[in-house]
C-alpha cells in the first residue's frame, strides 16, 4: 500500500537487490525521505556479478531476491541520479515496472534492470541473492 509523507505525492513500491538492499553501500533506508520497508521479495530474472554491484536481467529461470520498498517521488528520483537513469539505449540500467512476489501476492514495483549490452563477460550469481556474495 502506498504511503504518503506531509507535502509529498503518494509514492510507488520499488524492488531492489543490490547496493540499494540494507546494509549495501547505497543502502536504501539511509536515504530521505525515508522509504517504507514492505518486505523481502522474489522476482523471476538473472543476477549478474558486476564486480562492486550487480545487474539482474529479468529473463531466465532463476530467482532474485530482494526488498520492496514504498517510496516518494523525491525518493525515486534519487534512486534514478544512483542508478544513472537518462533517457537513452546506452544507460547501464534501464527503469521497468514488473510483477514481483511478496508474501505469497503480487505486487507491481520498479526495478533498475542491467542493460543487457552492459554484462559482457560478468559471472552468473545463481542462487540470485547479493547479499550472500558482498
Amino acid at each position: 500500500m502506498p504511503y504518503e509523507t506531509e507535502g509529498q505525492q503518494p509514492a510507488r513500491h520499488v524492488f531492489v537487490y543490490g547496493t540499494l538492499r540494507r546494509g549495501g553501500c547505497n543502502d536504501i533506508t539511509r536515504l530521505q525521505p525515508s522509504p517504507q520497508w514492505l518486505g523481502c521479495a522474489v522476482v523471476r530474472g538473472t543476477l549478474f556479478h558486476l564486480g562492486r554491484y550487480p545487474g539482474l536481467l529479468l529473463l531466465g529461470p532463476d530467482t532474485v531476491v530482494g526488498e520492496v520498498y514504498a517510496i516518494t517521488a523525491a525518493l525515486e528520483a534519487r534512486l534514478d541520479a544512483i542508478e544513472g537513469i537518462r533517457p537513452g539505449p546506452e544507460d547501464e540500467y534501464h527503469k521497468r515496472e514488473v510483477d514481483v512476489e511478496l508474501r505469497g501476492r503480487t505486487l507491481r514495483c520498479l526495478i533498475y534492470e542491467i542493460n543487457p549490452a552492459c554484462i559482457g563477460p560478468a559471472s552468473r550469481i545463481a542462487h540470485g541473492d547479493w547479499l550472500r556474495v558482498a
